[in-house]
């Protein structure tokens, strides 16, 4: 999933890289607390989401966290949820021609098991409406950040 958002990757990346605040634009998520670690690579949370979903609470890591590059990525390493083995990276990237460096594309991608009962394209529409609510969440949350400075 991709999303062009109306701030600078310093603003954007600001947001995306708190590990331990993911409810700062995931809407789905009710709370967080880090269970192990201190936001460093290896560093484990667990996320309790919103009611509603098919999901009660979720066990992530932390797998990258690279400042210079503008990439995070987290695994679902246990909880109660139906997304076995979930995996995301979420890059940054300034927009080329933007001016001055202005505009920034998100591009997040995952891969995740198809669990038992449901089928591949069923799995794949259920995760991109999180993704592209989150990344929606994403650009308000950065381009209202942007506003402010």
């Amino acid at each position: 999933m991709i999303q062009r958002i109306s701030a600078p990757v310093s603003t954007v990346w600001s947001v995306v890289r708190r590990f331990d605040n993911p409810q700062a634009y995931k809407h789905f998520v009710k709370s967080c607390h880090l269970i192990d670690g201190n936001g460093n690579v290896g560093t484990l949370r667990e996320v309790r989401v919103i009611s509603g979903l098919p999901a009660v609470n979720s066990t992530e890591r932390l797998e990258i966290l690279d400042e210079e590059r503008h990439v995070i990525s987290f695994s679902v390493v246990g909880g109660l949820h139906r997304l076995a083995n979930y995996r995301s990276v979420t890059t940054l990237h300034p927009e080329p021609y933007s001016g001055n460096g202005t505009t920034t594309i998100v591009v997040e991608s995952y891969v995740v098991d198809v669990p038992k009962g449901n089928t591949k394209d069923e799995t794949g529409v259920f995760v991109d409406t999180i993704v592209k609510c989150n990344l929606q969440s994403l650009a308000q949350i950065a381009e209202n950040l942007n506003s402010r400075n």
